[in-house]
């Protein structure tokens, strides 16, 4: 039997900033609406519904001192140092993001040079054959980029691919925002590695789609809905339609995830793990059960979709990579992954792009 080449995660990092921001830090906020009027709802009403709403209890803030492609370089060295993997060995540094580097109390990004180029720098990767770019997705930037290092990797073009979601949001909060709640900062990294084998193994199947017609503004940047805010002139805040995310997001994505588990030659009773963007407790959890109903089947296994943003928040690019790599470290509780699992990656966000791949252990 000939053997053919698949592509599989040898390692994994991330970083979570030590700054822990709980919800307690938005009682003296003033809030207004994105029309400009000012909330008269006590702020522990308005925190206690997001909280019930999102699951998010707290969130981890970066340092002044750290920027996004500090994060990234971290949570690539753990990478890197926990699969004992040569960094001149790496063939891509690929790193999804949304706003670049933000330095603190400011909104202006830099991208210039990419981040990519920055975690290299920071790696002090000597080898002018790894080569490092940035893309910008959304929050599914993370998978968008692990499918297309599954292209490298299956053309021969490459044997080994550094992935990489970092991402400050904690910069582009407005702070007058009831949505600016739900944002974090973090990075996680993969390593995927060319193998030969038999059996079909590692990233086996994916899906995507991009809806920009009515969608493409459903995220944006925008100025602070306090309209007498300070500096508004010069300000990027990022702003969403959190209703119509959220009505997109549990019609589209449930599709999509079946799409990449028919392309596999799979059925929903053999997946183990969805590991899904991290946004919001209630629209992953009323995804699963859509993406489940898809199948006929009425529950959804318990365990099945783990949920890590009640510590954490939206750290955008990030929650994926961060919530695999806890469970491939056994840090997450009641969560393994074994050789054989099948297991769902799959994000949704800003563009509007979702996309799903399925990986076996």
């Amino acid at each position: 039997m000939s053997t053919k080449r698949f592509s599989k995660i040898v390692g994994s990092g991330s970083y979570l900033p030590s700054i822990e921001v709980k919800n307690s830090h938005f009682l003296n906020h003033d809030f207004f609406e994105p029309n400009g009027q000012k909330i008269e709802t006590p702020n522990e009403e308005i925190i206690e519904k997001f909280r019930e709403i999102t699951g998010i209890e707290e969130r981890k803030y970066a340092t002044d001192e750290q920027q996004a492609s500090d994060l990234a370089y971290l949570a690539a060295k753990d990478a890197l140092d926990s699969s004992n993997i040569d960094k001149e060995s790496i063939d891509y540094i690929l790193v999804a993001h949304n706003y670049g580097d933000i330095k603190p109390n400011s909104t202006l990004t830099s991208q210039l040079p990419c981040l990519a180029a920055k975690v290299k720098n920071l790696l002090q990767i000597e080898n002018p054959k790894c080569i490092a770019y940035d893309i910008l997705f959304g929050c599914p930037g993370w998978v968008q980029l692990m499918i297309q290092a599954n292209y490298y990797i299956k053309s021969g073009d490459a044997n080994r691919v550094l992935v990489i979601g970092a991402e400050t949001l904690s910069r582009v909060c407005d702070p007058h925002d009831r949505d600016s709640m739900i944002y974090s900062d973090g990075a996680g990294a993969t390593i995927l590695e060319a193998c030969e084998s038999e059996e079909e193994t590692g990233i086996l199947s994916h899906a995507m789609r991009t809806d920009t017609k009515d969608q493409a503004y459903f995220l944006r940047t925008d100025i602070s809905d306090n309209a007498d805010f300070e500096g508004n002139s010069n300000s990027h805040f990022i702003k969403m339609y959190g209703r119509k995310i959220y009505e997109y997001a549990i019609t589209n994505v449930p599709g999509v995830v079946k799409e990449s588990i028919d392309k596999a030659g799979l059925d929903i009773k053999d997946i183990k793990k969805i590991l899904i963007h991290q946004a919001n407790e209630k629209m992953d959890e009323a995804i699963g059960k859509r993406l489940f109903r898809l199948y006929k089947e009425r529950e959804v296994p318990e365990d099945i979709m783990p949920i890590i943003l009640q510590k954490m928040g939206n750290n955008s690019v990030a929650t994926v990579p961060v919530l695999y790599d806890q469970i491939a470290k056994g840090t997450l509780n009641g969560h393994s992954l074994n050789p054989g699992d099948y297991v769902i990656f799959a994000s949704v966000g800003a563009g509007m792009n979702i996309n799903s791949f399925v990986y076996k252990v």
